[in-house]
């Protein structure tokens, strides 16, 4: 990858980021709305009124949904940089 197109991938990598970020925290709260007893937030960790069990569910949960976010929008910033200039980001 050359310089000039390094220079421009990298900022553009992080704002969608970012973005990806934001859209994969909305998901997890749309989805421990219906799967966590009517409960509109995730469990705080430190909060010793909640089961550890429900925590770590909701642990796990917050992780894949945040992985596969950044999975997919990783996969499709790569891809959109190579249509446009016939180079791999990596």
């Amino acid at each position: 990858m050359s310089a000039v197109a390094k220079a421009i991938y990298k900022p553009l990598s992080l704002a969608t980021s970012v973005l990806g970020g934001i859209a994969a925290g909305m998901v997890f709260k749309q989805i421990w709305k219906r799967i966590g007893d009517n409960d509109p937030e995730a469990p705080n960790p430190k909060d010793l009124d909640r089961s550890a069990r429900e925590v770590l569910i909701a642990a796990v949960i917050q992780g894949a949904i945040f992985g596969l976010v950044k999975a997919a929008i990783d996969r499709a910033g790569a891809t959109g940089y190579r249509a446009m200039t016939h180079e791999s980001p990596v």
